[in-house]
């Protein structure tokens, strides 16, 4: 199987997917901007287009726009196909334009990122015409949250495969080191991430908890605006600005802090967050559906929907002691484990099979060869692609077969059976 990759080639995110589908698949890559040096070693320079673009985070790309001959023009000569396009309002459209207008080839496969989804669409009435076409588009979808697959389906998506993607590999153990009162954040310095109310709910903090401190990493557009208010709280040496990690620096953070702050304005399943989970820090998080599927307030972190609420200092001691006192960051380890690791077809819930998923793409590639192989089921439109009936990809709902589709499904599960996906129909 030929796969072209279409993305952010300077992304960590990406980098991770084409680390996790290079052994499977003949890969290809094409970039917005750059690519990072680690994708030599997954993607050779020959088989790479990067357009060498600077996207907006907020919009307003015409200068990627422009670039969709010569994307199109790549993709016709690598004929790869699948084109797996991620970030759904930028790359995804230009996949979708480059298909319906230019004729390349591939069938189109996309993976929302969070605010392509849950942001962009709300923008403007021409986002969203945007967004359902590309995903009525897609033969495939992919979303880290059930929360995002719903808003997906309701713009228009057909089959959505739902799993957490990001973490290549569990830390061995949670850090024994935990410093009692560090706290780190590492969303980037932008306004959909909220920078500043993570400051502000620190500051607050510190009244009751002078000893707290406080690790930012990451950069952004509002850096400056950071340490103008840290200034302004007069926090000192309390709160550091590390910028932007190498994996490694960011590791030793995750297993010195206690805790991690996350407070963006939307948000899907954060890869940061599970990272931060899995090296045993207590998450504290905006009171979003998706950070729900993760966090269970009060038992392996805390959901602040009020921030400015007195008795937050008091809850924080409370988990930390049963922390200390009682293995709760073993059980915060073993609760990440349990979502990124896959629960087999016809299981109970609380079964997991526990090989690990990298970043749950193992179950991504049996369900693309499917659909390649769907003409084996005579006169079944097997993923009804185009119906827009809400039918889904989910391995985490309970399998839903009505009666007039048994067969259509049976069908499914046959050439899937090595997906270990759960489909619903």
């Amino acid at each position: 199987m030929r796969l072209a990759l279409w993305g952010d080639g300077q992304s960590p995110h990406l980098l991770k997917w084409a680390r996790a589908l290079a052994p499977q698949v003949e890969l290809w890559a094409a970039s917005s901007r750059g690519f990072s040096d680690e994708f030599e070693a997954c993607v050779p320079a020959a088989r790479r287009l990067a357009l060498q673009t600077q996207p907006h985070f907020e919009g307003g790309n015409a200068a990627l726009l422009l670039q969709l001959p010569r994307l199109a023009n790549w993709l016709k000569q690598v004929q790869p196909h699948w084109v797996h396009a991620h970030y759904l309002s930028s790359h995804g459209t230009l996949a979708w334009l480059a298909q319906s207008l230019l004729g390349t080839p591939g069938r189109l496969v996309g993976s929302a990122w969070g605010s392509d989804i849950l942001v962009a669409p709300q923008r403007s009435r021409l986002m969203r015409w945007a967004t359902t076409r590309v995903l009525r588009a897609c033969a495939l979808s992919t979303s880290d949250s059930e929360h995002m697959a719903q808003r997906m389906r309701s713009l228009g998506a057909g089959e959505v495969m739902v799993f957490p993607f990001g973490l290549e590999a569990m830390p061995d153990e949670a850090s024994q080191g935990k410093e009692e009162w560090l706290f780190f954040a590492n969303r980037g310095l932008e306004p959909i991430y909220q920078p500043l109310r993570v400051l502000d709910t620190f500051a607050a903090l510190t009244v009751a908890l002078p000893q707290a401190r406080l690790v930012v990493a990451n950069d952004g557009s509002m850096r400056k605006s950071m340490e103008a208010r840290a200034q302004a709280h007069e926090l000192g040496e309390r709160v550091l600005f590390v910028g932007r990690l190498a994996p490694q620096e960011q590791a030793g953070w995750y297993g010195r802090a206690r805790w991690y702050l996350s407070l963006p304005q939307s948000d899907s399943v954060s890869v940061s967050v599970l990272e931060a989970m899995a090296h045993g820090c207590v998450p504290l998080l905006a009171d979003l559906p998706a950070n729900h599927e993760l966090v269970t307030d009060g038992v392996n972190g805390l959901i602040l929907s009020d921030l400015g609420s007195t008795a937050l200092p008091e809850r924080l001691q409370a988990l930390g002691l049963q922390a200390e006192g009682h293995g709760v960051q073993a059980c915060f380890c073993c609760c990440i484990r349990n979502v990124v690791h896959l629960r087999p077809v016809g299981s109970n819930a609380r079964d997991v099979d526990h090989r690990p998923t990298v970043a749950g793409l193992h179950v991504f590639i049996g369900p693309l060869a499917a659909i390649d192989r769907r003409q084996e089921v005579e006169g079944h439109d097997l993923f009804g692609c185009g119906r827009g009936d809400g039918g889904r990809v989910d391995h985490r709902s309970p399998t839903g077969v009505v009666d007039q589709h048994v067969d259509r499904a049976a069908a499914l599960h046959h050439l899937v059976d090595r997906s270990e996906c759960r489909i619903s129909v």
